[in-house]
């Protein structure tokens, strides 16, 4: 609450070079918060008379903003939107209920929280609409048969990074010289 809505995740980007994966990041700031109101009226956003179609536009640019700096910098952003069917949802729900060793993950919240789908597809969709940009597009994935969904998902992820055109680093000659000579030296245990 002391940080805008992009800090904690800009907070934890990963260095260039580097992968980084959020299950969670900005965007649940544009989807719960926004099936839930109350949420951002409590965040102390604005004087209290907060016009929350304003708000919403606002973190939406502020969203594509962010992304088409980190591109600009070499940040390369693959968004997944993994869609569940509501029968597939209420199947997994009963699921941890069904067999005793996942009853840990099971919780009456989300269950509760079931009952806002329609209001969450809409802030989905208005969501994905205004947020999937050329350089950082959302991928929707049919995700009732778990397989398949983790199998797009793979081909997604190996194509953005077969796309990255990576090499190693060249070495020079005078390198290459260098590494001999230390190679010559570890043989002969001179650096024992």
């Amino acid at each position: 609450m002391q940080h805008d809505f992009l800090w904690r995740t800009s907070r934890d980007l990963p260095e260039r070079g580097r992968i980084g994966i959020f299950n969670r990041s900005y965007y649940e700031e544009v989807l719960i918060v926004r099936v839930h109101p109350e949420i951002l009226r409590s965040e102390g956003v604005g004087d209290g008379a907060l016009d929350e179609k304003a708000v919403w536009q606002s973190r939406f640019r502020s969203i594509v903003d962010l992304e088409q700096h980190l591109q600009r910098n070499g940040t390369r952003i693959v968004k997944f939107y993994l869609h569940l069917s509501k029968n597939e949802q209420r199947k997994r729900f009963l699921q941890p209920i069904d067999e005793p060793h996942k009853n840990w993950k099971f919780s009456l919240a989300d269950v509760e929280e079931r009952r806002a789908w329609s209001r969450y597809m809409w802030a989905f969709a208005q969501c994905l609409s205004a947020t999937s940009t050329r350089e950082a597009p959302w991928y929707v994935v049919p995700a009732d048969d778990k397989e398949n969904a983790r199998l797009i998902v793979s081909q997604i992820i190996l194509d953005t990074l077969n796309g990255l055109a990576m090499t190693y680093p060249e070495v020079s000659a005078q390198r290459r010289q260098e590494l001999q000579s230390i190679r010559e030296r570890l043989i002969n245990g001179d650096l024992d």
